[in-house]
């Protein structure tokens, strides 16, 4: 009994930790395997020592190897494959020909630099080809870099994890087995690949057949028939192949990705809940059993290996990776950047340590060390730096810009023109062909279709847009457009025209911002657009008479007459929100009501010369300050 309760004591220890990371990491918006990282070395046998992950013997293995399978699946399953189509090239590339370049220029690293045999240093370089979905995932949750940016680094985090675990154990069993062939090294890998990918593809499809068929399975028990699958499928291609399971969860990730289930939401919450839990455990449990006396001594020549790998091997595996791409050289370079490593490299880099010690092989412990350094530096360097590099580069998915709009009636039109007429890109949706045919007409992209049809979207170019707007005469569905947008493709801004006491826009947890005024009629608006029956009026707010300006704003929004649209603030475009904080200088583009016909505009010479041009709204731009009260001389 004492034995299980000092099992036990340590799992807890180990998930209270690994939570408390997590919590912490989240508030303070930095990556949490930081805090892993230091808790683990914190409770470790070098300082507190608190945690033995020792004692849990041949079990930290399962323990390592059933959650990596979770972590993978997961990673599989939340790959976007519409967007991946876009950087499908540069993703193949950095998978195979950027292994390669790592392999190499890491081995030569660790060779020369840090000063280990060749054998130990293609070990470690294998160890170190991958990046990882545990440290991408939420680096990238925290860093809102442009989608294009984003799918390549979760792409290659996830795909590249189980090549290089494969990879590592190739190398591995070639450093055993001296006699082994160059044929034989890459038929392996290749081998193991194959196998894994047709047990995970088959078995995936299966199980979505499965689950969508299962209408009398509840939710919950969907979710664990979906885990014991993929803990089958790992299993089953582990003993077909050895190590060959990993890429088997992949595929089956993938694949029921693929199969578009209806549960897809619930599944990818749940499955994202366990890969939390079981990061939060592994690294902290990883990092307990790591020495701090083995990564001293390894001496300044391996510090020098890793930052050779961070700042020459890394760059230009994404030089040759991407040459024939689209990206500009602001995305290669945060590419280059990016590339921490993560919890395959640690388990796989602990087991092997074990293995080598086992067989009599020196290195053993060292290259566990040096992995583990190389996690420290590269978590910390760039995990750190990662968002100041990011805006300094000005890839941040803040500094995206134009719009899809959905609804094309008149206001959604003008809304569309006037950020045409500033130059940015613009794109309207709308499923009625007479104002798809009108907004052709005026010259504005216009798609012909449901905007709850994500494809639809994503050929609208929506990862590229700042903002996504809906701005139909139903408040109920510009909501859920909203929400299905927000949480589908993350837009750096997204609002939606609904009523102010709609229940549903309280109550989900995808918060939308309202657009434009509290409470809006678009048909009032769309009818008066039609009739000619408005002028497009231009404010500056300035500094002196900004309160004055804000109030003569308020009393005419609230007697209906007039109708912000849009901001132009810091030279960028923002459709207004309801509740805008407005700010010295923000020039404001606006609707006012003019009930004069379009004859009588004419007749006064007050006709518009273009339906978009602005005039200056003096009525409010030009409040007159009030005088300072003056004391009269000899006046106490």
């Amino acid at each position: 009994m004492e034995g299980s309760f000092e099992i036990t004591l340590q799992i807890v220890i180990a998930v209270l930790a690994g939570i408390t990371a997590q919590v912490i990491g989240e508030y303070l918006r930095v990556p949490s395997i930081v805090f892993l990282l230091l808790f683990g070395i914190i409770l470790g046998s070098d300082l507190l020592n608190v945690l033995h992950p020792q004692e849990l013997g041949i079990g930290l293995e399962v323990l390592v190897a059933l959650s990596v399978a979770i972590i993978l699946f997961e990673g599989g399953l939340n790959l976007e494959l519409r967007e991946l189509g876009r950087v499908s090239g540069s993703l193949r590339n950095l998978v195979t020909i950027g292994t390669l370049i790592t392999l190499i220029g890491g081995g030569m690293a660790a060779h020369w630099l840090a000063e280990f045999p060749w054998s130990i240093s293609f070990l470690y370089a294998s160890l170190v080809v991958v990046t990882g979905p545990t440290v991408i995932g939420p680096l990238l949750k925290q860093v809102r870099v442009d989608r294009q940016v984003a799918t390549l680094l979760e792409g290659e985090g996830v795909l590249i994890d189980p090549v290089g675990a494969i990879l590592a154990v190739v190398v591995l069993n070639t450093i055993v087995n001296t006699n082994s062939a160059p044929l034989d090294v890459v038929g392996g890998l290749l081998f193991r690949l194959g196998i894994g990918s047709v047990v995970g593809g088959v078995g995936g499809w299966l199980l979505g057949l499965f689950l969508k068929s299962a209408d009398r399975l509840s939710e919950e028990l969907k979710n664990l028939v979906v885990l014991a699958a993929m803990w089958g499928l790992f299993v089953l291609s582990q003993h077909l192949y050895s190590e060959s399971g990993l890429m088997a969860t992949v595929a089956a990730g993938i694949v029921v990705k693929a199969s578009s289930l209806p549960e897809e939401r619930l599944l990818k919450r749940f499955k994202g809940q366990l890969t939390v839990l079981c990061v939060s455990v592994l690294f902290i449990l990883l990092a307990a059993d790591l020495s701090i006396a083995s990564v001293i001594a390894l001496g300044w020549g391996s510090l020098l290996a890793v930052a050779a790998l961070m700042f020459v091997v890394r760059p230009v595996s994404v030089f040759f990776c991407t040459i024939n791409s689209d990206l500009n050289w602001r995305q290669k370079i945060f590419l280059s950047w990016i590339a921490p490593k993560g919890i395959v490299s640690a388990s796989v880099a602990s087991l092997f340590a074990i293995l080598l010690t086992e067989r009599g092989i020196n290195g053993g412990d060292s290259i566990k060390a040096l992995v583990f350094l190389t996690i420290i530096m590269t978590v910390f360097c760039q995990g750190l730096t990662a968002g100041w590099v990011a805006s300094w580069l000005r890839i941040t998915s803040s500094e995206a810009k134009g719009a899809v709009i959905v609804g094309g009636k008149e206001l959604g039109r003008l809304v569309a023109g006037l950020f045409q007429e500033a130059g940015e890109s613009v794109v309207l949706i709308d499923t009625d062909p007479e104002a798809c045919k009108k907004a052709a007409a005026e010259n504005i992209p216009v798609f012909q279709s449901s905007a709850l049809d994500a494809d639809v979207l994503t050929e609208a170019g929506i990862e590229s847009m700042g903002t996504f707007i809906a701005l139909t005469n139903n408040g109920e569905v510009n909501l859920v457009l909203a929400q299905r947008a927000k949480e589908e493709f993350q837009p750096p801004k997204v609002l939606a025209v609904f009523p102010q006491n709609n229940s549903a826009s309280n109550n989900n947890k995808i918060k939308v911002n309202q657009a434009f005024i509290p409470e809006l009629s678009t048909e009032t608006w769309n009818k008066y657009i039609h009739d000619g029956e408005f002028q497009l009026e231009k404010i500056v707010l300035r500094k002196p008479q900004i309160s004055l300006q804000q109030a003569h704003l308020q009393a005419l929004i609230r007697s209906g007459e007039l109708l912000p649209l849009i901001v132009k603030r810091d030279a960028k475009l923002q459709i207004v929100k309801a509740a805008e904080d407005w700010q010295p200088e923000d020039e404001i583009y606006c609707i006012l009501h003019d009930p004069r016909s379009k004859l009588m505009k004419r007749l006064s010479g007050n006709n518009q010369p273009s339906r978009l041009a602005l005039n200056k709204f003096s009525e409010v731009e030009s409040i007159p300050i009030s005088p300072k009260k003056t004391i009269p001389e000899g006046a106490n």
